[in-house]
């Protein structure tokens, strides 16, 4: 049984631990301990790292400062990367050559697409990562790319110059100013400070400065910010406890069973890290009455649900989902937190009760009788910064050379802080070189979407990627997002590997060409109904019908096409991302024909003038889809 006073010393204890001692670490050995580089990137979680790694590649000499070396690629909160629209970012981030996709499918426990009965737009890859083998794996990453220095160290202040006349901007920024009073100058910096400026962590009345659990907060930096003239606000979140497993009935739950064959999420990968028979289950139980009754006759414990700040709508509290939705069921599905780990994480049971209230309430839970609670929930409560105050290329206003990406933006989860710091860090790279920024419009990718939301409308609650958000989803598919910024990453940034421009051409070329041949080949629906018997096709009228008709068919794959035409079509079913893409792009050329037209006239009224050019760009493209 936990007690309120000794959850509270814990936690305390564990934010004051000795700090580590300043060290430094490169993926290049013989790399100089410079005071000089061309980006200084704050922070070591999903949008640090994905931030360092891009300027790194660029060609930029980069540093990736943060609190401790041994957290970087840390999941602070859950086990799980991708799902619905967020699935879709993390493809994009890997067609930008990005990290979290190839570490995932070296690191996963369960992969599963999301919403497979819906059509292809919509499909939301999803995986169970094992928390020790994703930190591991991209801390091998980080600390092996050419061009990229790490250092342990907090930053306490920036060093601001004079601004670039030609450039808007009260000042510019050229380095940081370190907790014990060092400087590292550069040309650019970016801020991936997730929960960590003025963070506060809250178990039932018990609040305690921190970032996260066991890390301390970013004070100064947060003072220096509000300083500069920053729009400040506050938001928060919190994580569910985290329960032995040994200690749950996993025999009377819902048992939840990975995809056979796993998909893996990088364009690059051919296959996931491990067998779909190796992989592991997840459960699937619910709240009852006696929980709602827990949540509501102890409320006036709960000092971060009285909070007016705002939290996340879309991955509420228990007690907020108890709140708003009264007298119903709420899902708490029970989900691996490694392959080696005794950890169950409760997804949907986010709390911040005290901690003896949390046992109670989790043994009130079918399956969770007798579970036994190893870790708190507890809630974050943290600054962020008005997004409206940054451009496109994540850049602010307020001082030149200064990126923000991550929760620092309002933004909450991996996938959209991830998403954030490859756009922050290729830019920043740019910036040094006096380039154009790199820009993804909401007609070219999710990451558009996501970034146009939040500097054109701002964001009063975490915001999370849906894809409801994307006017253009039937075209912003998780399978083209490679045709759609791979060849923009490697000819306009230099961010992309010549390995994965290659492969991207390859595919690209290859679909077109089987959509020729599929074009190409002809017979009657009669001849069609007897090569493939299973296919639903209409022998009414016998009317010429091509293979690329046929493949609309639902119960028609490319296999199959292949086994009925074998000469012409058996080498496209060798690879088999390739058949999955051609006959994605025959179901979604279909629904672009007659769909474009509608969706024009639903969408042309909302788009600013500025932003027409591109919107009648896509237009263009649709109109010649068939």
């Amino acid at each position: 049984m936990f007690s309120l006073r000794n959850c509270g010393l814990w936690v305390a204890a564990s934010l004051t631990k000795k700090r580590l001692t300043l060290a430094r670490f490169s993926g290049d050995s013989a790399a100089p301990l410079a005071t000089k580089f061309d980006v200084i990137v704050v922070g070591g979680g999903h949008a640090g790292t994905e931030a360092a790694a891009a300027a790194a590649r660029c060609g930029s000499r980069t540093l990736l400062l943060t609190h401790r070396v041994d957290t970087i690629g840390q999941m602070s909160c859950n086990p799980s990367f991708g799902g619905i629209g967020k699935g879709h970012l993390m493809r994009e981030v890997d067609a930008l050559d990005g990290l979290c996709s190839r570490i995932c499918d070296q690191s996963g426990v369960h992969y599963k697409v999301l919403n497979r009965r819906k059509g292809p737009a919509v499909w939301g890859l999803r995986a169970q990562i094992d928390r020790k083998l994703y930190k591991q794996n991209m801390q091998k990453e980080i600390l092996n790319t050419p061009l990229l220095t790490v250092q342990e160290g907090a930053v306490e202040d920036l060093i601001l110059t004079e601004p670039e006349p030609e450039y808007t901007g009260k000042c510019r920024v050229s380095g940081v100013v370190l907790a014990d009073g060092s400087t590292v100058h550069a040309e650019s910096v970016v801020l991936t400070t997730g929960t960590f400026l003025r963070g506060v962590i809250v178990i039932g009345l018990e609040m305690h400065p921190a970032g996260r659990l066991g890390d301390q907060p970013s004070v100064g930096l947060a003072h220096t910010l509000e300083k500069l003239g920053f729009v400040v606000g506050r938001l928060k979140t919190g994580t569910p406890p985290r329960i032995a497993k040994e200690s749950i009935n996993f025999s009377i739950l819902n048992k939840q069973t990975p995809d056979n064959p796993s998909i893996p999420f990088s364009f690059i990968s051919e296959t996931v890290w491990i067998k779909p028979e190796d992989q592991l289950p997840c459960y699937l139980t619910h709240t009852n009455p006696k929980v709602d009754e827990i949540v509501l006759e102890n409320l006036h414990l709960n000092s971060h649900i009285k909070e007016t700040t705002r939290g996340p709508r879309y991955c509420p509290s228990i007690e907020s989902k108890v709140l708003r939705f009264p007298n119903r069921l709420h899902q708490v599905w029970l989900e691996p937190e490694g392959m080696d780990s005794d950890l169950i994480y409760p997804q949907g049971l986010s709390v911040t009760l005290p901690a003896e209230l949390q046992e109670k309430m989790i043994t009130c839970i079918k399956g969770l009788e007798k579970a036994k609670m190893i870790q708190p929930g507890y809630g974050v409560q943290y600054d962020y910064l008005d997004p409206r105050q940054i451009t496109p290329s994540l850049e602010t206003h307020l001082v030149q050379r200064l990126f923000f990406a991550g929760q620092i933006n309002g933004t909450t989860g991996y996938e959209e802080a991830a998403a954030q710091g490859v756009i922050a860090g290729i830019n920043a790279s740019l910036r040094v070189k006096r380039k154009p920024p790199f820009v993804v419009s909401r007609t070219e990718g999710y990451i558009g979407v996501l970034i146009d939301d939040l500097t054109t409308l701002g964001t009063n609650e975490p915001y999370r990627m849906f894809t409801s958000r994307a006017e253009f989803r039937l075209s912003l598919r998780p399978d083209n997002a490679d045709s759609r910024l791979t060849f923009r990453g490697y000819k306009e940034v230099g961010c992309v590997s010549q390995q994965r421009y290659e492969r991207a051409s390859w595919m690209k070329s290859s679909l077109e060409e089987g959509i020729s041949v599929l074009k190409s080949i002809e017979f009657s629906s009669s001849k069609w109904k007897k090569l493939i018997p299973e296919a639903s096709i209409s022998i009414g009228k016998s009317l010429p019908l091509r293979a690329l008709d046929v493949l609309k068919y639902e119960e028609v794959d490319m296999k199959l096409l292949a086994t009925a035409v074998p000469a012409p079509l058996k080498k496209y079913i060798t690879c088999r991302e390739l058949a999955e893409r051609l006959k994605i792009e025959e179901r979604s050329t279909t629904l672009l024909c007659f769909g474009c037209a509608y969706r024009m006239t639903q969408v042309l009224p909302t788009i600013p003038p500025c932003k027409l050019t591109k919107v009648w760009q896509q237009w263009e493209i649709h109109q010649n889809c068939k």
